[in-house]
């Protein structure tokens, strides 16, 4: 087994996607995340998760915490891991941007530090140059099989979605919403003004019994890697209506439920599942056993285990 051949490593890695890092620090090595009395965004620690192989460090500290690689998430903290040197490889969450395709990544210019995609599709679109590439997909603790779709509604989970609108989506949820009713966890929900009905920030295992109680999981990113948010609906096992952009296309099977750019194709799918609560279900349990397969937290952990121990030898 891997864990016979390689040993516990001193990980540092900045907390900056919660749902990502709850997974990463799930491994068999001990992490370090730094924290500050500012807090966000350089010293948020462990936030009050509850993180057994994680810990705090103080942000002025690093070097005294002696890590053996640092794992970079933001250009930003290049100069930090510079003056630890230590070896560090780079997680890139986001597509490309500010262009799909001509978007120049900002190691691009360097062959020293990998840079690590969460999905084929970024991989492919974003110019690395001399950077070397690969792809870890995301992998999701399991929530468990909670679906039962009791309530004759639409579900979805968008962070900030008046200040990202076109790039969540966000403006296409009042589509759905004149069918029934639609609410929409995370940050920043409260702020919507359109027929869709926002209801904050709500933490799991709350947050994943609520989204489990409505029948259908509705994602409208137009622009992003993959949303996490949709692979924990899937393994909720939650039937799902997405829009195809990005990473979801290979990441939904058409038996979980309706995949389309096309708004009408994905309202009436909307309405059938809505209708059809056994059918619902049915997609709903290709949803999982699908994500359980292709999205499981040990092939991630695996994955990052051996490049973890490439990189710090």
């Amino acid at each position: 087994m891997i864990a016979a051949r390689t040993r516990r490593l001193r990980v540092l890695l900045w907390h900056v996607h919660g749902s990502w890092t709850d997974a990463f620090v799930r491994g068999r090595h001990h992490y370090l995340l730094p924290v500050s009395p500012a807090k966000a965004p350089w010293g948020l620690g462990l936030a009050g998760r509850d993180w057994p192989s994680a810990s705090e460090v103080p942000l002025d500290g690093l070097a005294e915490a002696e890590p053996d690689v640092v794992v970079l998430q933001r250009p930003e903290e290049f100069a930090v891991a510079e003056q630890l040197n230590v070896p560090a490889v780079y997680v890139e969450h986001n597509a490309p941007r500010p262009y799909a395709a001509s978007s120049e990544h900002p190691l691009s210019g360097r062959s020293d530090i990998p840079v690590v995609h969460v999905t084929h599709f970024n991989e492919a679109m974003w110019d690395c140059g001399r950077a070397p590439t690969k792809v870890i997909p995301h992998g999701i603790p399991d929530p468990g099989n909670r679906y039962t779709g009791e309530l004759a509604a639409g579900v979805s989970m968008i962070n900030e979605p008046v200040r990202r609108r076109r790039v969540t989506g966000a403006d296409l949820l009042d589509s759905f919403a004149e069918i029934a009713p639609v609410d929409v966890f995370g940050l920043g929900t409260e702020e919507l003004r359109g027929r869709a009905r926002g209801h904050g920030d709500v933490p799991p295992p709350a947050l994943h019994d609520e989204i489990a109680r409505r029948r259908v999981f509705v994602h409208t990113a137009r622009w992003t890697s993959l949303g996490l948010s949709l692979l924990e609906a899937m393994h909720l096992g939650m039937p799902v209506v997405v829009f195809a952009a990005t990473e979801a296309v290979a990441a939904v099977p058409a038996e979980a439920g309706v995949l389309s750019t096309d708004l009408s194709v994905l309202t009436s799918g909307f309405r059938e599942l809505l209708h059809e609560p056994d059918f619902a279900a049915l997609a709903g349990q290709n949803a999982r056993a699908y994500a359980l397969k292709h999205f499981g937290l040990d092939a991630f952990l695996t994955a990052w285990d051996h490049l973890l121990a490439e990189t710090a030898r």
